[in-house]
């Protein structure tokens, strides 16, 4: 191994990523790379980041372009998150293919055109039945949107997961379920019935969720929860729909009264602004992009991904995440444990407020609602999901069904795929790596010193195999290593003159492809393998 010198620096690695060659980096193309990662520019983890950024464009000659120095500034406060977004270390790695895929099934559900909007709540008459939106987060923060997702939408119903987990994390457990239990009730949700020992079958019933709410001391402590799980996005208050639940609420009041006559609540409870507060509660507006965030607090367990602040205990999450899976769709609740396999919760408004434990959480909102109450659209969003991708909770079973698993590689796995990579390279196996490339292993990924299996195959002199990497892997001819040296480089220095002649010839014609995932290209590549 020749000299290194003096080893980059995380920054420089970054600015060469991103310059690909260049001497200066426009901002606008950096932007652009941050965001394909799933990265907002308006992510509070990149507060520092983007400040310093439009200060010291302010400052250049032309306000637009940075040398590697002022990029080097402008980085270095959120350096890490970068590199992790960079290097494609985040919980969905692909993050474009991925939402391409997100962005083809909700164009399905966008055809369906059965339901009813809700009317018994007259506030609720008023959306329009087209309306559709579906918005993610991931655990890692990052962020997809389609559809109508800046639309204000009361939470109705997906209020009550989220008031039982702040029950939880003030309380606990046990003194939770003193007064509510967990079984699912097999009854309507606005039933006047409870379990065998007088209480609320779980809290995801009206009958449970009113007395949740009695357990909450504090009103604007849920307004805070809430906003803390959004990760400070929108969360607001319809006083319309407030008016107008408590105007056409009966069915509630007769089960708070007769919550009352089996004291359920606990001593001293006022019923009547129990009632007042829980109808308030259903009235929470949030959009499909701040409750996505909620959704991925809980699939983060607790920690907003995007704040990075704590929010919920682990125990909350946890018997929240639970209780979803199992009550949380009405009368569907076992069908969508069947089928979707994944906690949820739905809301007569629309929403379907869906996680997928350790990595992301989702709001589907559409206002037309099926026999049961829940959205049409957001029924078969995640029904389609699953049969996409390997969320369920049961597909991670061994010798599953073949599913596409959007997350990234466990850590030993991608290792032991660089190794045997670089090894092929370095023993001039050609076959091997034919069937590497046929398994749809990425030929170009890179060691800890980011060399790839053409930097081993050029300084080895295996004129064999790097005609296959270029011909038919199409890899890139130049890329460089932490020393910033190209293949060229290495067959120069280690006097390998055939090496050296075909490498020109692509060094010279080479460009980037406009799409990694052109089919066309990925067709004729496999085309001169086989």
């Amino acid at each position: 191994r020749r000299n290194a010198g003096i080893l980059p620096s995380l920054e420089d690695l970054l600015f060469y990523t991103v310059a690909e060659g260049q001497e200066k980096i426009p901002a606008h193309k950096f932007l652009t790379a941050l965001k394909a990662t799933g990265l907002r520019t308006g992510d509070p983890r990149l507060k520092e980041c983007m400040e310093t950024l439009k200060e010291t464009l302010k400052k250049t000659s032309d306000g637009v372009t940075l040398d590697r120095h002022l990029f080097k500034r402008c980085v270095q406060s959120n350096i890490v998150l970068l590199t992790q977004a960079f290097r494609k270390k985040f919980v969905i790695p692909d993050f474009q293919s991925f939402t391409s895929h997100i962005d083809e099934l909700y164009e399905n559900a966008k055809n369906l055109s059965g339901g009813q909007v809700a009317d018994y709540i007259p506030q609720l008459a008023k959306f329009n039945p087209d309306l559709w939106a579906v918005s993610l987060c991931t655990v890692d923060g990052q962020r997809h949107t389609v559809g109508d997702t800046k639309v204000p939408f009361c939470l109705q119903s997906c209020v009550k997961p989220l008031k039982y987990a702040v029950a939880v994390h003030d309380h606990g457990t046990e003194y939770v379920h003193s007064f509510i239990g967990k079984e699912p009730s097999g009854l309507r949700f606005n039933k006047l019935f409870l379990n065998e020992d007088d209480k609320p079958h779980n809290p995801m019933v009206n009958a449970g969720a009113i007395v949740c709410t009695s357990l909450i001391k504090v009103k604007a402590e849920v307004m805070n929860f809430l906003k803390n799980m959004a990760g400070n996005e929108y969360v607001g208050f319809s006083n319309a729909t407030f008016q107008s639940e408590r105007e056409s609420g009966d069915r509630n009041f007769a089960i708070g009264y007769y919550l009352k006559e089996k004291k359920c609540f606990p001593e001293g409870t006022d019923m009547t602004s129990v009632l007042d507060f829980y109808f308030q509660l259903c009235s929470i507006e949030v959009t499909c992009e701040s409750a996505s965030v909620m959704a991925a607090t809980l699939a983060n367990g607790g920690i907003c991904p995007i704040t990075g602040e704590r929010v919920l205990s682990p125990e909350a999450v946890r018997n929240t995440l639970s209780l979803m899976h199992s009550c949380g769709m009405y009368d569907f609740s076992g069908q969508f444990a069947f089928h979707v396999g994944l906690p949820a919760k739905s809301g007569v408004a629309g929403g379907i407020l869906l996680v997928v434990p350790n990595v992301m959480g989702i709001m589907c909102w559409s206002p037309p609602l099926d026999k049961l109450g829940n959205s049409v659209r957001g029924i078969q969003f995640c029904t389609d999901l699953v049969e996409l991708f390997n969320f369920h909770n049961y597909d991670n079973l061994r010798h599953f069904a073949k599913k596409h698993d959007p997350r990234r590689e466990g850590g030993d796995q991608r290792v032991k795929s660089v190794i045997n990579l670089l090894f092929a390279a370095y023993t001039g196996d050609v076959s091997a790596l034919r069937r590497f490339a046929l398994s749809s292993m990425d030929m170009e990924q890179r060691d800890y010193d980011s060399r790839t299996a053409l930097h081993v195959a050029a300084a080895e002199g295996h004129t064999e195999v790097v005609r296959f990497l270029l011909e038919a892997c199409k890899v890139n001819p130049v890329p460089r290593d932490r020393w910033e040296n190209t293949p060229m480089d290495e067959a120069v220095h280690f006097g390998h003159h055939d090496v050296v002649t075909i490498l020109q010839q692509y060094h010279d014609k080479y460009s980037p492809p406009a799409r990694a995932d052109d089919k066309e290209s990925a067709e004729k590549s496999l085309d001169s393998l086989l």
